[in-house]
């Protein structure tokens, strides 16, 4: 089966892990490319189509000023992505919930045993 174009949705454009760190990094705000080159190591060809892409299925707006490219996080592109991971929040909620429970009873325990030492014996912590 061949694989979509990255360019086709928001979920294909995010699939590639140095575009993930360029929506990061924007959320601190507009950034002109060379910047995001800068800031994540990268050679300026290579964030310059990685923008591209992002800016082509609508996660970066551009603003012009004077001959500069300024690149800016638009979040409302990864909504579809939001309400589908949503979806899961019950889920980890619920592995939290169970995980927290676990690790109280861990402590009670620990905490019943220390009172069983003898009066001369310290508590190790």
């Amino acid at each position: 089966m061949a694989r979509a174009a990255t360019t086709a949705d928001s979920w294909n454009a995010i699939a590639e892990p140095q575009r993930r760190r360029i929506l990061t990094l924007l959320q601190g705000g507009e950034r002109p490319a060379g910047e995001v080159a800068r800031a994540l190591r990268m050679a300026q060809p290579q964030a310059s189509k990685h923008l591209r892409v992002l800016r082509e299925v609508g996660l970066l707006r551009v603003r012009e000023v004077g001959p500069q490219r300024l690149y800016a996080l638009d979040a409302r592109g990864l909504r579809p992505i939001h309400e589908w991971t949503g979806g899961f929040e019950r889920w980890w909620s619920e592995s939290f919930a169970r995980l927290d429970a676990f690790a109280r009873e861990l402590h009670r325990a620990a905490r019943r045993q220390g009172q069983g030492k003898d009066d001369g014996e310290e508590d190790e912590r």
